[in-house]
C-alpha cells in the first residue's frame, strides 16, 4: 500500500519470506494492531494459528483484534480515593484430602462485570475467506463416496481444449478418425440415413511415446465429450468380483456421462489373451469387458460411449476384444513425421533461451524419433547450454550445435519395438490386421 510505513513494507517483505515464522509473523501483526488495522492483524494471527496451531499469543492477539477497541478510561478531576488493602487471614485455609477442582481460568473479581468468553466458532466464520481450513473431512465419516467400488468415485474430466489442430501433422491418423468418430457426431442427419450408431472403439497401437494418449484426448474434444481414464491400476483388486464390479462401475459412470469416451490405457495388461492368463481373476477381467463393450449389461447400452484403446503390443490383446462391434477399427500411430517432429520442437523450445536454431536441419536429424525422444533432445541441449554458462559465469543461449550434439547421443526408442514388430508383421499376420504395419516397413525398407 502507498501509505504503509516503511517498517510495515520491511516486516511485510520478511514475513513473505519467511512464511512459518510465527513470532515474526505475531510481532508484524502487533505493529498492524497498534496501527488501528485489525482486520489485516486477524488474517495474520489467523496464518499464524494454521502453522503452530493452538499457540497462545496468536489467540490472544486474535482475540484483541476481533474485539472493539478499548474506550479510554474517563479521567477524572477529584482525586482518587485510596483504597482499602484487603484483609489478611490470621492462618491458611485447611487443606482439603479430596481432589482440587482444577480451574479453566482466573478467577472472578467479586463485584465486576463478567467477561464474556471468546466465541471461536464466530471468529472462523469471519476468517473463512483469509485462509482455508488446517483440516479435511475424512470423505469415509458420514458414507461419503471413495471405495474403489464406488461408481460415483471415477474421475470424469470434463471435456477439454485439446483439439486434432493440436496434433502436429500425422494426417493418415486425422482422417481415420474422421471417419469413424467425427464426422458421424456432426451430421447427425446423415448419420440417421445411413443408420451409423454412436458408439464404436478404436484400437491405437505403434511404439510408446508417440502420443496415443494425446490423440485420444484430443478426440474427446473434438466430439465435445467426457473423458474417463481407465489403467490396470484403477481396475485390479485383491477381493473375489470387486475387480469386475469396478470394470462395471466404469462403463455405467461412462453411460450416465454420455458422452463419453473412455479411454483403456495399456490394454495388452487389462485385457491380454485368456489363453495365455492363468489366473483366474485375470479371466473374469477380460470376460466383464467384453460384456461391458457389447452393452448387454445395461438396457440403453452403449449409446453415446466411445471407447478408445492403446497398446504398444497389439499382438498380446485378446482376440475377443478386437472383434467387430467391440474395438473393431484399428489404427496404427507411427512416429511424427516432419511437419509434426517440427511442431513438437517448437513446442519444447518455445520457453527456452535459443538462439538462430535452424529447426530444417535438426528435423532432418531426428527422423524416427517419437514425441518422447524429441522432448529429450530439447533437455539434453539445454543441459549442456546450462553447463557450459555455470562454468563460465555468463549465460550461453541454446543453438543449433547443441541440439544436433544431442540428436546424435540419443537413438530412436522405437528402433526395439520395430524390431519386434517386423516379426509379427511378417509371420502372424492373420487376417490383415497389421497390413499397414506391414506397409510402414516396406516404404522404410526394414523387411
Amino acid at each position: 500500500m502507498a501509505d504503509e510505513s516503511p517498517l510495515i513494507r520491511s516486516l511485510r517483505a520478511a514475513v513473505a519470506a519467511a512464511p512459518g515464522d510465527v513470532p515474526l509473523r505475531l510481532h508484524f501483526a502487533e505493529l498492524l494492531l497498534s496501527e488501528g488495522r485489525n482486520d489485516e492483524a486477524v488474517m495474520e494471527a489467523a496464518v499464524a494459528l494454521q502453522h503452530a496451531p493452538g499457540d497462545a499469543a496468536a489467540r490472544a492477539l486474535m482475540v484483541r483484534a476481533m474485539g472493539p477497541a478499548p474506550s479510554p478510561a474517563p479521567v477524572s478531576e477529584e482525586p482518587a480515593e485510596p483504597v482499602a488493602p484487603a484483609p489478611v487471614p490470621e492462618k491458611p485455609a485447611p487443606v482439603s484430602e479430596g481432589p482440587v477442582p482444577v480451574s479453566e481460568g482466573p478467577a472472578p473479581v467479586p463485584g465486576a462485570p463478567a467477561v464474556p468468553s471468546f466465541d471461536w466458532d464466530a471468529a472462523e466464520q469471519q476468517v473463512r475467506d483469509l485462509v482455508g481450513p488446517r483440516f479435511l473431512d475424512d470423505p469415509q465419516a458420514d458414507g461419503a463416496e471413495g471405495s474403489a467400488g464406488d461408481a460415483a468415485a471415477w474421475d470424469v474430466d470434463a471435456p477439454g481444449a485439446v483439439r486434432l489442430a493440436d496434433v502436429g501433422g500425422m494426417d493418415d491418423v486425422k482422417e481415420r478418425l474422421e471417419a469413424a468418430f467425427l464426422a458421424p457426431m456432426r451430421n447427425p442427419e446423415l448419420r440417421r440415413l445411413y443408420g451409423k450408431s454412436l458408439r464404436g472403439g478404436l484400437l491405437l497401437y505403434g511404439p510408446p511415446g508417440c502420443g496415443k494418449t494425446f490423440i485420444a484426448r484430443a478426440v474427446a474434444g473434438e466430439l465435445g465429450a467426457n473423458f474417463l481414464t481407465v489403467s490396470l491400476s484403477d481396475v485390479l483388486d485383491m477381493w473375489i468380483g470387486a475387480s469386475e464390479k469396478n470394470i462395471h462401475d466404469i462403463f455405467e459412470t461412462a453411460r450416465r456421462q454420455a458422452p463419453c469416451v473412455v479411454f483403456l490405457d495399456e490394454l495388452d495388461a487389462l485385457g491380454a489373451k485368456r489363453s495365455r492368463t492363468h489366473h483366474s481373476g485375470l479371466r473374469n477381467v477380460v470376460n466383464q469387458l467384453l460384456t461391458e463393450l457389447d452393452g448387454i449389461a445395461s438396457g440403453a447400452g452403449n449409446e453415446g460411449v466411445f471407447v478408445l484403446a492403446a497398446t504398444n503390443v497389439p499382438w498380446d490383446v485378446d482376440i475377443a476384444l478386437r472383434r467387430p462391434g467391440r474395438l473393431d477399427r484399428t489404427l496404427l500411430v507411427l512416429p511424427p513425421d516432419a511437419a509434426a517432429r517440427e511442431s513438437i520442437l517448437r513446442y519444447h523450445l518455445r520457453e527456452r533461451p535459443i538462439e538462430a536454431v535452424d529447426l530444417g536441419k535438426l528435423v532432418k536429424a531426428t527422423e524416427d524419433f517419437s514425441g518422447a525422444d524429441l522432448a529429450h533432445v530439447c533437455e539434453t541441449a539445454a543441459e549442456a547450454a546450462l553447463l557450459d554458462s555455470a562454468r563460465t559465469g555468463s549465460v550461453r543461449l541454446i543453438t543449433t550445435k547443441d541440439l544436433l550434439g544431442a540428436a546424435r547421443q540419443i537413438k530412436p526408442s522405437t528402433e526395439p519395438w520395430f524390431a519386434a514388430a517386423r516379426n509379427v508383421a511378417m509371420f502372424a499376420n492373420e487376417g490383415g490386421l497389421y497390413d499397414d504395419l506391414l506397409a510402414h516397413l516396406k516404404r522404410k525398407r526394414k523387411l
